[in-house]
């Protein structure tokens, strides 16, 4: 289980480094868009995802 966790993680973060390093400047632009937007869009959207990678692990672990 925590080495699937980590796997898990590690893989996000490769994804993540990835969309920095090959498109910093459409980035940029995606933080700055989050910057302007509404503080509960946001608060949503991250519970969202959350929930979602949440369904998807367990019903991987599963």
């Amino acid at each position: 289980m925590t080495q699937f966790i980590l796997g898990s993680l590690g893989m996000l973060l490769i994804i993540e480094g990835l969309l920095y390093a090959l498109f910093p400047t459409r980035m940029k632009a995606m933080i700055t868009s989050m910057l302007n937007m509404n503080n509960d869009k946001l608060k949503w959207g991250g519970l969202m995802s959350a929930i979602l990678g949440f369904i998807m692990l367990w019903s991987v672990i599963e």
